[in-house]
Parts: C-alpha cells; structure tokens; sequence
C-alpha cells in the first residue's frame, strides 16, 4: 500500500475565542438520533465553549455563551437505547451526564449470489485489510482545531446516487458490515471536489477503497473519498470547499466507476445526506 500521512490542524474561519452563531431550526447536519445518524445535544449557556465525549471520543460542540449544541455522530453499529454523553462546562466548572434516547432505524437491504472467490479474502488480502483498518482508525482518532466555520456540505461530484448509506449487502446468505457511504455514479476522470473546506491528511491506495483521499475539517469532522482514477493533492495540502481533490474512478474492490463519499463525525462513520441542504437525499428505509 502506497500511501502518505501528515496530522495537522484543520483550516477553519473559527479564531481562538470566537464562536458561531447557535444553530437555528434547519441548520446542518439534519438531526437523525438513530445508528449512522446524527444527534444534535442542546448543553445551554455557558461562558466558554463545552467540551462533551461520547465514550472516549470528543464531539464537536457549536454555538454562542448564549447556547451551546454537542454534534453526536452515532455510528451504524450503535445499539439503539440510552447512550450517555459527558459533557465538561467550564464556565461554571461542572461535569454532567447526559443522556440520548438512541431509536432504531432499518436501512435497506440487498441479497446477492456471487462466485465464493468474491467474498471471501485471500490469507494475504485479508491480512492488508486488517492493517490498513489500523491505519484508519488511527485517522479518525485525530481532533483538530479549529471546529468548521460552516456543516453544510455540498455533494463532491455530479451524478446518480448509485447506493445510499446504510445498504447491507448480503452475500450467498452471509450478511456483511453496513454501507458506511453515500455512492454516486459518474465517469472515470469525472472531477471530485472537496465537500467542505479541510485539510489533506492522507492520501493512499487502500485494498477495498482504491486510491482515497480523507480531508480533516475540523472537530472530529472528516470527509473520505474513494475508488479515484487520480489524485490531485497531497497531505498538508489546504483545500477551499468545491475545489478539485481528485478524479472518479473504478479502483479497489469495485465494478464499475463511481465515487464513495464517507463522513466521519466523533470516530464514527455518519449519513453524508444529513450535512446536504437537500432532504431528497435521505436514503430509503424498509
């Protein structure tokens, strides 16, 4: 695997001290408190800006002294019930316990028939994959400052949604992990472009992604964008929101051309639709 890292802070218009303006009804992400989904957790007033963990994973709180909101990305794994967020005030020197009811929600599914030698990895393949999930999880482990001057993302490249976030495939009856992305069909060489100022923090050619770029936005807030024909940047690199990053293209474990956009909020990989001002892109349920 060829690849390079570099963690740095991400850009941001956010100066040390200043905050932006409390999230109004509608604001992005759109609030799903469900796996894969987004919980928008209200913390109240407070003269510093919170800090809020779900587990160990810091979240990315947004607002105002007049009010601030804790981002919870919940990922699809996330068994629905009470999950409890720890939330530090430091105006007023407290900690407190909250608490998100966390509700089911059923994604589509796709059952498949397939050759055996399409499912099941080689000793050599499957040990690649396990050292790149490494990698990976090291990647999102970061939290960089400052937060995201904006959450609204636009989409990184024109097309048909070919698969929506949250689509199980079941292969010869073996169920397989949840579509973590949003899948948009368009030609190789088609340009992908940056959906939200961030900064390059890892290029590489990954077994099942192909050649990919992960852009940091900030606060634990990190777009992936795979199967590219090409590269155009390289870690460190500063990207504005709708610059060219990368080409659409068919590489790792793909049939066919297309571009998978990940988000990742908190460690956990969330519906990219949520952060897209249109609700015609939620995916369908069952």
């Amino acid at each position: 695997m060829r690849r390079r890292t570099v963690l740095l802070a991400a850009p941001g218009l956010l100066a040390a001290g200043r905050a932006p303006a409390a999230p109004a009804p509608g604001d992005l992400p759109r609030e799903r408190v469900a796996p894969g989904g987004v919980a928008r957790l209200a913390l109240g007033p407070d003269a510093a800006r919170p800090r809020a963990w779900l587990d160990d994973a810091p979240l990315l709180v947004t607002g105002s002294p007049a009010g601030w909101t804790a981002l919870v990305g919940l990922a699809l794994k996330q068994t629905p019930g009470a999950v409890r967020v720890r939330v530090q005030m430091p105006g007023s020197g407290t900690e407190q316990q909250r608490t998100l009811d966390v509700q089911p929600h059923r994604y589509a599914e796709q059952r498949l028939k397939v050759a055996p030698g399409q499912v099941d990895l080689s000793p050599e393949n499957a040990a690649r994959a396990q050292r790149e999930r490494e990698h990976i999880a090291g990647l999102i482990a970061q939290f960089s400052e400052p937060a995201p001057a904006t959450l609204r993302m636009r989409v990184p490249t024109p097309g048909p949604r070919s698969s929506s976030f949250g689509l199980r495939r079941i292969f010869n009856g073996q169920p397989r992990s949840p579509h973590s992305g949003m899948d948009i069909a368009a030609a190789t060489g088609t340009p992908v472009l940056a959906p939200l100022a961030g900064r390059v923090i890892d290029t590489g050619d990954y077994f099942f992604s192909g050649h990919a770029v992960w852009l940091d936005h900030g606060a634990g807030l990190l777009s992936l964008l795979c199967h590219l024909s090409a590269i155009d940047v390289q870690p460190g690199d500063v990207v504005p929101a709708g610059a060219p990053v990368a080409k659409v293209g068919a590489t790792g474990r793909v049939t066919g051309p297309h571009l998978h956009w990940g988000v990742c909020l908190n460690q956990a990989m969330v519906d990219p639709a949520l952060f897209l001002a249109d609700a015609a892109n939620d995916p369908p349920r069952q």
